[in-house]
Parts: structure tokens; sequence; C-alpha cells
């Protein structure tokens, strides 16, 4: 009996009410709920941690390895950098993505380049997320993998980014560069959907 209890008391997370959820994102209450019904069903505690997150994201890209790519993404939208999603974190990140201004989407870029958050990113950082891109595009990455090495993409982005040459790149130079190139801000709309 004693047992059946402590099973009972197992961490269940209740996200917040659907109004709060609707404000806090562009999301309205109808696609919150089928979002939420496929978050418990994939994660019925309620969080879902990292592992699974990787699970779940590879699904979408199986010609490759999205494990670091999906390590980042986890990480971005981990807001409270605890180690695990809740649904209004999921919800948060994929409202930028989807549905988010451009600016938003940028920032949002931008935070999953700066790898250790300090407020810049350096060639390091920029190298790690991309080398995870083309682990995760796989054969099916543009440019193809032997027309340009990941090193060879970052030293030319980098080199239009960082405008000063510090050697570094600052949010404003990322946003600033990001808003000029055309195809960058055409593809900032990929993810604009309705679910």
């Amino acid at each position: 009996h004693d047992l059946e209890d402590l099973d009972m008391q197992t961490v269940r997370y209740k996200p917040e009410g659907l109004d709060t959820l609707c404000r806090a994102t562009k999301f309205n209450r109808k696609e919150l709920q089928l979002m939420y019904r496929g978050f418990k069903q994939e994660c019925p505690s309620g969080v879902v941690n990292e592992e699974t997150f990787k699970n779940i994201y590879s699904q979408f890209f199986p010609q490759g390895d999205s494990s670091r790519y999906a390590h980042f993404v986890f990480n971005s939208f981990d807001t409270d950098h605890n180690g695990s999603l809740t649904f209004e974190e999921f919800v948060s990140g994929l409202s930028i993505l989807a549905r988010g201004t451009v600016n938003e989407k940028l920032n949002w870029a931008f935070n999953l380049y700066d790898i250790n958050g300090d407020g810049y990113i350096t060639r390091e950082e920029m190298l790690s997320v991309v080398q995870a891109i083309y682990d995760m595009m796989g054969k099916y990455s543009e440019p193809t993998a032997e027309d340009i090495t990941p090193s060879e993409h970052v030293e030319r982005v980098f080199q239009k980014m960082d405008v000063n040459g510090d050697g570094v790149v600052s949010i404003e130079e990322f946003i600033d560069c990001c808003k000029k190139d055309e195809t960058i801000t055409r593809s900032m709309h990929v993810f604009d959907t309705i679910l």
C-alpha cells in the first residue's frame, strides 16, 4: 500500500493555465491543447530531458546525426538551465521559431550560437553549431560537404559578421548582418506555419 502511495506521488509537472500560455506565446487555445496532447504523449511526466528531446529530434532528421544540434536547441529552449524542458519552455521556444518576428528569431539564433552565454559568438562557437548542422543534414546539406567544409563556411560568415574585426561577433553585428543578407532573411520565414 505504501508503494502505491509513493507511486501516486511521482512528480508530475503541471503546466500553467491555457490563458496564461496564450498570452505568453503566439499560439491560440486549440493549438496549445493539440501541442500539449502530443507533448504529454511523448513526455508523460510533463517534462522532457535532453536525451528524450534528442530522440524526438532525430526522427525529423533521419539522414544525419542530429544529436549535437538538438543539444544546442535544447539548451536554447531550457531557459532556467535545469536540464529539462517544461511544456511552457517548449512552446515558448516553438512560438519564437514558428511565429516570432525577424528580430525575435535572430535573437534566438544568436543565443543558439552563443554557447557560453557571454553575449558574443566566437569562431569556435560558430564552428561547433555549423558542424552540428552539417552532421544533422548529412548528405543533403547545402552546399554539399564536398563543396565547402564547415570551417571554411564559418570563416566566410565570420569575416562578414565581425565588422569591427575584434575576433567576436556581437548581437548587434549578428542581427545587422543577417538583416542585410536576403538569403538569411528569407530563411527566417521557413518555420512560419500554422499548426
